[in-house]
């Protein structure tokens, strides 16, 4: 196979059965197209795409070279041309996709809690405005927005110096967090399995963890939607559907919140 911009030729012998049909096999003589006398086999040329792209034979872009972890050659406003860019971008989807993550499992677990009788807790969307006896509502946004604010100026300054974070002693937690690389910590407070200690080596569940990241973030962009068309929660939406799945489908539910 010749490589040539991304993209390889390989070379197959080819029976001509007409002088615009041609026959590929793998060899002069097999069992499924056997060898004819007087018939020469020619070569035929195939151009093979030498790895997937999100579509099927457009070519990446040349700075998306597939070492990113889910990296199918997506850019369409050419974002990621500058190498400082695409680092943050990179990271950025990351952060969102574990947010994701977390609020579709949050969602759909207190739904669940919901629309069973478990728990008398409020839809999700309404979950904000309830008071707790605790503490006031602008006291929790208060801590919540100071302790996200240390998090993430953390998370930043080691994305400005990677390993910077673990040096110096801050309470005692480095040790308990221990800095893989930038995006992703480790340690036995966020890697108690020990499943990515070489993150070097860890691809495949890079690959893994943004595939289901992105995959959260189109199911909260669908969370989203349907609660503004139809003001009820997700599994709300499904017993709906399920209990009549011929008519109660997106089709007629997007028809019925315009009219």
């Amino acid at each position: 196979m010749a490589l040539h911009g991304g993209r390889g030729f390989l070379v197959q012998p080819c029976f001509p059965i007409s002088n615009h049909i041609c026959k590929p096999s793998l060899g002069v003589t097999n069992k499924f197209w056997p060898a004819r006398r007087g018939i020469t086999p020619r070569l035929t040329l195939v151009r093979a795409q030498l790895r997937p792209t999100w579509l099927p034979g457009l070519d990446p872009p040349p700075y998306l070279d597939g070492s990113l972890a889910g990296d199918f050659g997506f850019d369409p406003l050419g974002l990621g041309e500058d190498p400082e860019s695409l680092k943050w971008y990179v990271q950025a989807e990351l952060v969102h996709a574990r947010f994701a993550m977390l609020g579709v499992a949050g969602i759909l677990l207190t739904d669940l809690l919901r629309v069973t009788g478990i728990a008398n807790i409020p839809v999700w969307y309404d979950a904000g405005a309830v008071k707790f006896k605790f503490a006031n509502t602008e006291t929790l946004f208060i801590v919540q927005l100071i302790l996200m604010g240390f998090v993430e100026t953390k998370r930043y300054m080691d994305f400005v110096s990677p390993g910077s974070q673990a040096e110096g002693p801050f309470f005692g937690i480095e040790a308990a967090l221990e800095g893989l690389e930038p995006g992703y910590p480790g340690g036995p407070l966020l890697n108690p399995l020990g499943l990515a200690k070489d993150i070097k080596k860890a691809q495949d569940w890079k690959l893994k963890e943004i595939k289901n990241g992105r995959l959260a973030m189109v199911a909260m962009l669908g969370i989203f939607v349907q609660a503004y068309v139809t003001h009820v929660g997700p599994v709300d939406n499904l017993v709906e559907h399920l209990s009549n799945p011929w008519h109660r489908t997106i089709i007629q539910t997007l028809a019925n919140s315009g009219s």
